[in-house]
Formats: C-alpha cells, sequence, structure tokens
C-alpha cells in the first residue's frame, strides 16, 4: 500500500539552524549607507534589532544553535508532515512524485511562527518591552501576535489596508493574542501621514507598512522592530523547514529532482529550499529551484537585480535585491503575503547567479490550481502557497509530456481557511487578474539609488 504521510518524531525537530551565506560561492553583497553607499555596520541595526539577531544577520557560520526555549514552543506543532499527492498525481496522469512540505499545521496556520518565535525569544532576552512590525496578509502578524504573546512583549501590527480589509479575521486572531492591530498608511507616524497626504485613499503595500513599523520602533527606546521575512536572519530560522523535509524524504527513498515555493520576500521557501540548495553548491547535485510569484508583483521577474531601500519613507539601509522599486504600490490581489516590491537578497543573489529560476503566476492560474489540490488532497492552500502549488502542477504536466518520471517537492506554506472570500470570487467568476503596467515598474525603478 502507497504511504502518503511522513512524520518525524519530537526528537527530530533540528537543533541549529543552516545559514546559506557560508556556502555561497561567492559573499552576498553587504548592505550599504544610502548616503555614503559604504557598508554599514552592525551599529546601524542597533535601533531596531536586538545584537544576538543582528549577529545573525551577518554570520558566516554554517550552523546556528537553537536556544532550547525556541525548540521547546516549537514542538507545538513542529515537525510538521511531508505528504505525498498520490491523489493529486492520478488526477493529472503524471509518471512525477508529487511531495508536499505542510507548514499550515502551526497555531497560527502558516510557516512563519519558525522566525517568530526566535524573533520574540531575543528580543525578550535583550530586555525588550514591546515589537512593532507589519503584515501583508495577516499571516505573519498573527504568528508574531503569538509569539509575543508567550514571552509577554506587547507588539503593534501595521497591517497593509486592502488586507486589513479583505482579510477580517486575520485582525481579529492577532487582537485574540494581544496584538494592537491598525489598517496601514496611518496618521500615527510621519510615514502614514505623508503617504496619506498624497493618497488619502492608498491601499497601502508592505514598503508602507514597513516604514511605519521601523519609524514607531526607532523612536522609542523600549521597543524594537520585527521583520517577518526578507532579511538574512529570517530565512535562517525557516530553514527547520528544510532540514526536516531532507529526513522525510530520505524516509520516501526520494530526492527532489525540483524544489518549488512561493516567493515575496522569500523567507518560506528559503525555509524548505536552503538546505537542499546546499547540496548543489557544495555537492554538485543537480536539483532546479523554482520560485513562484504573483505577476500582480513580479520583483524576479520583471524587477532589477539592485541596491534599493527595503521601504517606501527610505529609513532603511540600501540592499542589493530584485526590486520593483520602493515607491511599487502593487495592485490588491488576495495573495497579500506575496505583495512586496523587494526579494530577500539570498533569494536574490541565488537567482541572478543562475542557482534559481522564477516563475510569474496570474492570481486566477493560481486559485485553479489551488481548487485542484484542494479537491484531490483536501487541504485548501493560502492564496500565497496557491502560487507553489501551481508551478508543482506544471511541473508535474511536463513529466507527463515528456514521459520522464520527476520528484517535485513544493512547501505549502498556510492554509486558507481565512481567505474564503478570495475563493468565493474565483468560484464565481469574479476574480480579476492584474500584470502591472511597464510603464508603472518603470516610473517605480527610476527613483531607485543610483549606486
Amino acid at each position: 500500500m502507497a504511504q502518503y504521510k511522513y512524520q518525524l518524531e519530537e526528537s527530530d525537530i533540528p537543533t541549529q539552524w543552516y545559514n546559506v551565506a557560508a556556502d555561497l560561492p561567492t559573499p552576498l553583497p553587504p548592505p550599504i549607507h544610502p548616503a555614503t553607499h559604504q557598508p554599514i555596520g552592525p551599529e546601524a541595526l542597533a535601533p531596531l534589532f536586538p545584537m544576538a539577531l543582528i549577529e545573525q544577520e551577518v554570520s558566516s557560520e554554517r550552523f546556528i544553535d537553537i536556544p532550547d526555549e525556541v525548540r521547546e514552543i516549537y514542538k507545538l506543532w513542529r515537525p510538521t508532515p511531508l505528504y505525498r499527492a498520490h491523489r493529486l498525481e492520478k488526477a493529472l496522469d503524471t509518471p512525477a512524485r508529487i511531495y508536499y512540505k505542510y507548514e499550515g499545521v502551526s497555531p497560527a496556520g502558516s510557516h512563519k511562527p519558525n522566525t517568530a518565535v526566535a524573533q520574540a525569544y531575543y528580543n525578550k532576552e535583550a530586555g525588550v518591552r514591546r515589537l512593532t512590525t507589519e503584515t501583508g496578509a495577516g499571516q505573519w502578524g498573527s504568528a508574531l501576535a503569538m509569539a509575543c504573546n508567550f514571552f509577554g512583549l506587547e507588539l503593534k501590527v501595521y497591517m497593509v489596508k486592502v488586507s486589513y480589509h479583505q482579510k477580517p479575521y486575520r485582525r481579529v486572531m492577532m487582537e485574540t493574542w494581544g496584538a494592537e492591530v491598525v489598517a496601514s498608511p496611518t496618521s500615527d507616524t510621519h510615514a502614514g501621514k505623508a503617504i496619506l497626504e498624497q493618497d488619502p485613499e492608498s491601499p497601502g503595500s508592505l514598503g508602507i507598512a514597513i516604514s511605519e513599523a521601523s519609524e514607531d520602533a526607532a523612536t522609542k527606546d523600549d521597543t524594537k522592530y520585527s521583520l517577518g521575512s526578507v532579511l538574512n536572519h529570517v530565512l535562517l530560522h525557516q530553514t527547520v523547514i528544510g532540514q526536516e523535509a531532507m529526513k522525510q524524504m530520505e524516509m520516501a527513498g526520494d530526492y527532489p529532482d525540483v524544489v518549488i515555493g512561493c516567493v515575496g520576500g522569500g523567507s518560506n521557501y528559503a525555509g524548505l529550499c536552503l538546505p537542499f540548495m546546499r547540496d548543489r553548491l557544495v555537492g554538485g547535485k543537480g536539483t532546479r529551484f523554482v520560485a513562484a510569484e504573483p505577476e500582480a508583483c513580479p520583483s524576479i521577474t520583471r524587477g532589477e537585480y539592485a541596491y534599493d531601500f527595503g521601504d517606501t519613507a527610505e529609513t532603511t539601509p540600501l540592499m542589493q535585491m530584485h526590486t520593483l522599486g520602493h515607491t511599487f504600490v502593487p495592485p490588491g490581489i488576495h495573495a497579500g503575503g506575496l505583495r512586496s516590491h523587494g526579494m530577500s537578497p539570498i533569494i536574490s543573489k541565488l537567482c541572478a547567479d543562475g542557482h534559481m529560476e522564477a516563475r510569474a503566476y496570474h492570481q486566477n492560474g493560481a486559485f485553479e490550481a489551488a481548487v485542484q489540490f484542494a479537491r484531490t488532497e483536501g487541504i485548501l492552500p493560502a492564496p500565497e502557497a496557491a502560487h507553489a502549488v501551481r508551478a508543482a502542477i506544471d511541473e508535474a504536466l511536463a513529466a507527463r509530456e515528456s514521459g520522464q518520471r520527476s520528484n517535485i517537492l513544493f512547501n505549502l506554506s498556510g492554509h486558507g481557511h481565512f481567505d474564503l472570500a478570495a475563493y468565493d470570487q474565483y468560484l464565481s467568476g469574479k476574480l480579476e487578474d492584474y500584470a502591472y503596467p511597464e510603464e508603472k515598474i518603470k516610473e517605480a525603478m527610476a527613483g531607485i539609488p543610483k549606486v
């Protein structure tokens, strides 16, 4: 009888995070000061982050120990299951074997608590009283609200306005765990007021929300800022996903030919793929890596690999990344967690160096795949994760056409239980596709720094 589920034991939860920076053939380009264009030191990040996280951000150590207190909380949902999608394979009539790592079993419903718990822990250890953050679809805000509750920290969440109204139950989750949630842009910060003066009806963006949350933190002595994606230390914490998946693929007697994940800032995909990427960078494995992004916010496929700000108000250091320009405001697609103008520097470099490819999908195509997945495998994917499902199905269909078996592994990074309004729009034929106009991208790109 075929096996569908591969479950590890509690003792298999990783004891260390994996840092791919140690194995990159050439170093990551350093963050630089926006005025001098010189590399910044750790002290430049001190107003926003505790020193332990700054050290992880710049570390070249291959493995970093996970604190016992963090692993104890991980045990609430880790190790997460790996499934083989037999029913989907049959429906597609493909010789491919499709595996997926399911992170939706966490209390917050996604992969985000893997880093939220770690960040809350290090801030508590540093004597921080309060955190601020941004969130798009609310997955990150929910995870950090839960983690702050565990460690007795206050939290204010600047939620992108379009998602604040699209996904009210995410806001309720955050408030249930004790967070204060506001729709960004707000009149609470100088950055928010400036945006509202320009456009009182602004739908918001992750870049705007980051500006507000970081300003809030930088102007208060007892407050630090917490970011849910993009930065190196965030991707580091997510590598528990891929380390577990490597053991589970061994249990299945397979190794992936292609590893897939959705990307907005890059954290869930990095979490799955980076441990496997090490086998490519160091071991010479020929595994392909596919990053699936939305056509409405195509930072890799249509953006530029350049130095840019991480936020709209130009308060962050400059990072080299695939970017659509820090003033870019994407349409209000339902995959709110993928509406970021800038991609993780690590993911960006791996793409630029040819170790990873990117594909962009319209939301109707992603939801079509998500519905097929739900009807065969029973799990309702989050709109973000639906992009990974779309890419995995396309790979399986390509295997059918070629007649060649392929082992496909993707990250089902969260469930879509709070995204039923989006499914309702798709099922009723009202969901619109958005391809961002090239002239709008050029307009935003004209504003990036000349480095």
